[in-house]
């Protein structure tokens, strides 16, 4: 009979899976039953040297290149991951879990806590980046991969991947990180405390407590809405949006959604309600600005990465405010301070940090290349 990760292996479905004992934290506190939601494409070579770990973003999942379950959109990096494409099943075993206090089947604040039978909401421990690579490595070696051939991500996923040739150097033979950095500014910081606190205003907050039929979702809105235009840039606002009135000729002298950038927004906001819990909107945030590689190395950067061998490329985007290129540039200079192989591009975009997730032909063919390139 196959076992649970040969069929993984073979059909690449959506899954979950439940780690027996006790998970520790960066916190020092503990996690029981830990589950695990993930997607696997392709199938495991003999050698088990082409397994690929795709990490996402902030308010991604695991359904990197398969249709959304909630929304039934297309995944989240289809342009990147699929048949045919840089990351592909045909010659990659490829992983894809959803972090840990996400909504989409990893142990969050939403799942039942199993010593209680109750909700954990505000009581689910607080979690680093740290914590939600140690996570992915449990999943490897459920899966059986022992080494991966690459760590790749943008964003939130970026810092995974970076985070990765730290935390388990032995394990990692090239690291992909686009649009990322090695910590998180006190702009993005703020930013983020901003959408926190719009959630916790929210009266349907309750602490925390709030029942699946009657969440936060005004404040979760705001909190989306904030985020999503630091995403973006002026220049892309501009030019889709521009000063455009919504569905009219002239000013209406209210407050209703007059200009079309605004009806965007709301739309974003309000769709994200639909599939993300806004109690892991807190906790994943919270992880994002706990994140500085450089930290627990007197604040010295290359020493982060002094135990790595795995080779590195870093991408960044020219109209990139959030992980802007001075941030990959830093990233660049520590890793060769460390000795390690690293390539980098800037690529010229409109589109802002989003840009990653967008077409963006250029960015595949650095991928492509960097995979395809003998380690």
């Amino acid at each position: 009979m196959a076992t649970a990760a040969q069929i993984d292996r073979r059909f690449g479905l959506d899954r979950r899976v439940v780690l027996p004992g006790l998970f520790a934290l960066a916190s020092g506190q503990s996690l029981a039953a830990l589950e695990i939601g993930y997607e696997t494409y392709g199938e495991l070579a003999p050698d088990g040297g082409n397994a690929i770990l795709v990490c996402h973003a902030l308010t991604g999942d695991q359904h990197v290149a398969s249709d959304h379950p909630v929304t039934g959109k297309p995944g989240w990096w289809r342009r990147l991951v699929g048949a045919g494409k840089p990351i592909d099943p045909a010659r990659h075993f490829i992983i894809c879990s959803n972090v840990l206090g996400g909504c989409m089947g990893t142990t969050g604040p939403s799942s039942l806590d199993p010593l209680t039978g109750e909700r954990y909401a505000m009581r689910f421990p607080v979690i680093t980046i740290r914590d939600m690579v140690n996570v992915q490595a449990e999943l490897l070696n459920h899966l059986g991969v022992g080494r991966l051939r690459a760590v790749v991500g943008g964003s939130m996923g970026g810092m995974q991947a970076l985070d990765w040739a730290v935390a388990h150097p032995h394990r990692v033979q090239s690291v992909i990180g686009i649009a990322t950095a090695a910590r998180h500014s006190a702009q993005n910081i703020a930013f983020h405390e901003v959408g926190r606190q719009a959630i916790m205003a929210d009266p349907n907050w309750r602490g925390g407590d709030y029942p699946s039929d009657a969440p936060p979702a005004a404040g979760l809105a705001v909190a989306r809405m904030a985020a999503h235009i630091t995403y973006l840039s002026e220049v892309g606002l501009t030019e889709k949006f521009g000063r455009r009135l919504q569905d009219r000729s002239g000013l209406g002298f209210s407050f209703d959604a007059e200009f079309q950038v605004e009806s965007y927004l709301r739309h974003q906001g309000l769709s994200f309600t639909q599939r993300f819990d806004a109690n892991s909107y807190l906790y994943i945030t919270r992880a994002l600005d706990y994140f500085d590689l450089a930290a627990p190395h007197d604040g010295q950067l290359a020493r982060a990465f002094a135990g790595s061998r795995a080779r590195f490329a870093l991408i960044s985007f020219t109209s990139d405010w959030l992980y802007p290129t001075a941030e990959a540039r830093r990233l660049v200079r520590a890793l060769n301070a460390a000795g390690a192989a690293v390539s980098f591009c800037e690529l010229d975009s409109p589109y802002g940090h989003d840009a990653f997730l967008l077409d963006a032909p250029e960015m595949n063919r650095i991928v492509d290349g960097f995979l395809r390139a003998e380690p």
